[in-house]
């Protein structure tokens, strides 16, 4: 909006704000698909993403319209402040409750994120990307944050190992965690957290860049370390439990795929919590 849009701003009609005589309530409307910068604060530093954003709240039977413009100005508003993080995420939820003056709502945020790995011989370094969904919901009293990576690692299968003179068949996997926190302790608590468990029950990790001694040494770990798909969520799971009081992991859902490389599909899992 320009200044000249400003000067004028009260003579012009507030539509949105028009009383609905229908006395529907929409439960969700907002925005979604919209692409924007993201400073996020990450265990080391703040780290520039692109995120995918998705905002939406509740409207009133009698409101004819919710004023869509208020989203995106609260994303331009995060450039102003400090990077964000997954208590920084319910603060966020609160404001926008506030500035669409609604009673409950939901943020979205999808983005990468990039960790640096270092190789397991070598100790050579580079990058690898996670994919991050942080999550908020609520209204002012009940707002709570769900936290969800995907960690590419490296599975190999139990049974090829055991029926083969030699050898096992094994792929890259995905392990997603998602995890609904506790507020009070949301500053203990990030996608790093997570992203480690995922790579520490895996038949291996994978990394950006390896030497061969490196190859040599991920090869025969996952080799000394056979998981079917349901291992993968089992053990990702009891990690969780053990690890849930430490962090503030209210409750999960856990789902590994394996892209099968001896098949022309995929095998996968899925295991929640009692409370998920």
């Amino acid at each position: 909006m320009n200044t000249r849009d400003l000067k004028h701003d009260s003579t012009i009609p507030d539509v949105q704000a028009y009383r609905d005589q229908r006395n529907l309530a929409i439960q969700r409307v907002g925005v979604r698909g919209l692409r924007y910068p993201l400073r996020w604060r990450a265990g080391d530093g703040e780290q520039h993403t692109v995120m995918q954003a998705s905002l939406d709240v509740a409207l009133p039977a009698d409101q004819k319209g919710t004023h869509m413009s208020r989203f995106v100005a609260l994303l331009e508003g995060l450039g102003q402040g400090p990077a964000l993080d997954v208590a920084g995420m319910l603060t966020l939820h609160h404001a926008m409750l506030d500035r669409l003056q609604a009673l409950e709502g939901q943020i979205e945020f999808q983005f990468p994120l990039f960790l640096k790995k270092i190789a397991p011989v070598s100790g050579v370094e580079s990058l690898l990307d996670y994919q991050i969904d942080v999550k908020t919901r609520g209204s002012h009293e009940q707002a709570h944050c769900e936290l969800s990576v995907t960690a590419p690692v490296t599975s190999l299968c139990p049974c090829s190992k055991e029926v083969s003179a030699y050898g096992a068949h094994n792929q890259r996997s995905h392990l997603q965690l998602e995890a609904r926190l506790n507020n009070a302790r949301l500053g203990d608590f990030s996608p790093e957290v997570l992203i480690a468990i995922a790579e520490s029950q895996a038949s291996s990790e994978v990394y950006g860049l390896l030497k061969r001694v490196d190859e040599k040494h991920v090869t025969e770990r996952a080799y000394d370390n056979p998981k079917f798909v349901e291992d993968l969520v089992r053990d990702v799971a009891a990690a969780l439990f053990a690890s849930k009081d430490r962090y503030g992991v209210s409750a999960f859902c856990v789902r590994a795929e394996n892209f099968e490389s001896i098949h022309n599909h995929s095998a996968w899992a899925e295991l929640r919590s009692s409370n998920w």
